[in-house]
């Protein structure tokens, strides 16, 4: 039986945690509640839980001009699965060098992977190294590659997983065996690190998802404007009210274009793949950040 200090403190943190969540679940309910608002109401009145007119002229809008907002939607996964794929691969190759204390010039390979947590070489270098070295302006390496690939947060984590969570005896008694390293890895560490991949894996695809800065550095709207992530589309209609009914030729011309609902059914179209995602990846994103996250 509990104490009444017990069960007291018990209502008071579920009443806490009950407020945060709802906190955190009211804007998105709003967001969805406004991309189904008639747009004069929505002007006239402002956003509300509860609007005196409902609508889907914007969602009608938007698969009226699905040539351009699916092209985006369809850039925006195809850039999220290849950026993930690309950084789990990268970032578990690089810890399990940085796990291995035997390895020559480990130190010097954990001091350059701390030292970029600490130091970069500004936007205006890496711009000119993407642009002008790499060449990656006004293509979908534009959209992958930079800043987003990998970083040392998740290399450390995956690396404290590796020594905290696999046992070394396991791979001693595989290299006595005979295997090689790389089989050692794919088959012994790989399987066995499955909550933190799936981690930095839901980290990173967020990360891609949400991303709009590399298209606005690197992608151009006369040569680039097919590479248009759902984010990109979405930032152009904050900056610019008029962008899709531009954008969208002379096919729709004739068309009020619903710009303040509009920003809320793209947000909302943008969310989706996101709420479904997370919950099969949620026990392994607890598991994975608590683990990977001890001290050595």
């Amino acid at each position: 039986m509990k104490s009444k200090d017990d069960l007291k403190w018990q209502v008071i943190s579920n009443t806490v945690l009950a407020l945060f969540s709802l906190a955190a679940l009211l804007p998105f309910i709003l967001l969805v509640v406004a991309s189904f608002t008639d747009e004069n109401w929505a002007l006239a009145n402002g956003y509300s839980f509860f609007p005196g007119k409902w609508s889907t002229q914007a969602y009608s809008y938007i698969l009226q001009n699905f040539s351009m907002v699916g092209r985006g939607y369809l850039n925006t996964l195809l850039v999220t699965g290849i950026g993930t794929f690309g950084s789990i691969l990268l970032t578990s190759l690089f810890a399990y060098a940085l796990a291995n204390d035997k390895l020559p010039g480990v130190r010097i390979l954990n001091f350059l992977c701390i030292f970029t947590m600490l130091f970069t070489g500004g936007q205006v270098a890496s711009y000119y190294v993407w642009s002008n070295v790499f060449h990656v302006r006004d293509t979908y390496m534009a959209l992958i590659l930079p800043n987003l690939m990998m970083n040392a947060f998740n290399v450390i984590l995956v690396k404290n997983y590796y020594k905290t969570s696999i046992p070394a005896s396991l791979l001693e008694a595989a290299k006595v065996d005979g295997a090689s390293e790389f089989g050692i890895f794919l088959k012994i560490v790989l399987p066995l690190s499955i909550p933190i991949n799936a981690t930095i894996g839901l980290m990173t695809g967020l990360a891609y998802w949400n991303d709009w800065v590399n298209g606005l550095y690197f992608l151009t709207a006369r040569k680039g404007a097919g590479l248009f992530t759902i984010q990109l589309i979405l930032n152009q209609i904050s900056d610019s009210i008029s962008f899709l009914q531009n954008a969208s030729g002379s096919a729709t011309a004739g068309i009020k274009f619903p710009a303040a609902t509009a920003r809320m059914s793209i947000a909302v179209a943008g969310i989706i793949p996101v709420l479904i995602i997370y919950p099969f990846l949620q026990k392994y994103f607890v598991k994975g950040i608590t683990v990977g996250a001890v001290k050595e």
